[in-house]
């Protein structure tokens, strides 16, 4: 589809509010899921970095105390 003007474009022929809404709700969905993945991954991250070094105090403490 050619436009004449950048005018018409954002006009998308009379549906310009539906296009413009339909791609920004995408985005904004886009963006959600981009954050809420980036936050997971760094809760697991921490998560995984707690259950280490809880593992690592309990053998320390089991090698002590069988000495």
């Amino acid at each position: 589809m050619q436009f004449d003007s950048f005018a018409d474009f954002i006009a998308m022929g009379g549906y310009g509010f539906y296009v413009w809404l339909s791609f920004g709700s995408c985005a904004l969905i886009l963006l959600g899921i981009l954050f809420s993945s980036l936050n997971d991954t760094k809760r697991i991250f921490s998560s995984v970095k707690q259950q280490a070094l809880r593992e690592e105090r309990i053998k320390k403490a089991k090698q002590e105390a069988g000495q």
